[in-house]
């Protein structure tokens, strides 16, 4: 069965993100056609990058980035939960993506993000990001607004109308992952070991 991760990408004291994705972890669970898991990064600290390029060989040097390179290549595919800080991709979820590369490498993202336009600004970024990382993201998105969707800027009451946008965000992410399976078992590189998902 497929195995979908649900990243989320803040870190921050307070964060709003521990509501917003065990909400869509919830709402996940109750399908039968792949596993949801939450992939927290407060669970996988990682410093700055310190790693030397390439690190897309999957040849890493530090015992971090391993632990890291070995939890990501366990997933198919990836929600992520995402804020918006200063227009843009809050810096601790850039730097977990950019340690790696091919074990992004052929999975299917989809993004669930909040802040005060609907953290719009910083999926437009992942998406930049994601296609480098040669990951399929998926057009639906579901963009949580901080005035609408949670009482007093804290606790998140999302409407109902935001379900027919998470389901349909879901099938694509579990149909794109399931479709590009194939591709998950060929090195990103020619000498460069395949990564089992």
């Amino acid at each position: 069965m497929l195995k979908i991760g649900i990243l989320l990408g803040s870190t921050r004291p307070n964060r709003l993100g521990e509501q917003v994705a065990a909400w869509v972890l919830d709402i996940a669970s109750r399908r039968g056609d792949a596993e949801f898991e939450l992939l927290d990064l407060r669970d996988h600290p990682l410093p700055h990058l310190d790693e030397p390029l390439p690190p897309s060989l999957g040849r890493y040097q530090q015992d971090h980035t391993r632990r890291w390179a070995e939890t990501i290549a366990a997933f198919d595919g990836f929600v992520v939960v995402t804020p918006e800080y200063n227009h843009g991709v809050p810096g601790v979820l850039k730097n977990a993506l950019d340690f790696l590369y091919a074990e992004w490498n052929n999975k299917a993202v989809g993004y669930v993000s909040y802040g005060g336009a609907g953290g719009v600004r910083s999926v437009e970024q992942l998406r930049l990001v994601a296609g480098e990382l040669q990951m399929a993201d998926v057009r639906q998105q579901v963009t949580l607004s901080l005035v609408t969707d949670f009482e007093d800027y804290r606790r998140f009451r999302p409407g109902a109308y935001h379900l027919p946008a998470l389901n349909t965000l879901l099938d694509q992410v579990v149909a794109w992952s399931t479709v590009l399976a194939p591709l998950r078992t060929v090195p990103a590189f020619p000498d460069a070991p395949a990564v089992a998902a």
